[in-house]
């Protein structure tokens, strides 16, 4: 294709935005607008974008990171399943200076996706690295829930008592709930443990309230003491 006849460049933007429906994913969705425009909304209403807690670790990871080869990507789930409501899909490469987004599939029942998007590679690698990076939208809960599933991760302390940490949450006020079913704004730790021979696995969890009083640094700290303390058998709840 000539160089005059290449589609135009637009500029990637990730925000995050925390999911009306957060107790399907509490964590915040990082949603990708393209020239500004939240194309994944005008396709697929209703549908999240990935959550921030799958950028982290190596960029290489991340979910909308491309390489040469081209990769398809689920960019907007339901909240329920895939199988059930159906999702977006797009597949991603980078050519030369160009990251490419196109084949765009939506298994939903609604007949429309975005239009081929060539973004430059420097400034969309730039945008996610950016993004990754990014601290100043979270809230409290999200700090002590990020930090405190760091502190887990780094001490092995689940492992030195046959168990595996499953998971971290930040739990949010649920809007419209009854005062007296409702939990308290906190974080949720979920771990498994290894189960001998014979015996069904179980699962285990915390549901820690925060703390206004103290900064979330010291919260991370304070939970992640109460939980290596000892077994954390012996102080979470049992699941099935």
């Amino acid at each position: 294709m000539p160089m005059t006849d290449r589609p135009r460049v637009s500029t990637l933007t990730l925000e995050y935005r925390i999911p009306q429906d957060w107790t399907a994913d509490p964590w915040a969705e990082v949603r990708p607008l393209v020239d500004g425009v939240d194309v994944l909304g005008e396709a697929h209403p209703g549908g999240t974008a990935p959550g921030c807690r799958s950028w982290r670790g190596p960029g290489e990871s991340w979910p909308l990171a491309v390489a040469a080869v081209p990769r398809r990507v689920l960019i907007s789930e339901p909240t329920c399943t895939v199988g059930c409501c159906g999702g977006l899909y797009v597949t991603m490469r980078r050519e030369g200076d160009r990251v490419i987004w196109d084949a765009w599939e939506n298994t939903s029942d609604i007949d429309a996706v975005p239009a081929e998007v060539h973004f430059d590679a420097a400034q969309y690698e730039a945008e996610l690295a950016r993004a990754a990076a990014d601290r100043s939208w979270e809230e409290p809960v999200d700090t002590v829930a990020r930090l405190l599933e760091q502190i887990l991760v780094d001490s092995g302390g689940f492992e030195r008592w046959g168990c595996v940490l499953t998971g971290v949450w930040p739990r949010r006020e649920e809007p419209g709930a009854p005062e007296e079913l409702a939990l308290p704004e906190g974080v949720d730790v979920e771990f498994g443990a290894s189960p001998a021979p014979g015996t069904p696995a179980c699962s285990y969890r915390y549901e820690l309230p925060l703390d206004p009083d103290q900064s979330p640094q010291e919260q991370a700290r304070r939970l992640a003491a109460r939980i290596l303390a000892d077994d954390p058998r012996k102080s979470a709840e049992r699941g099935a």
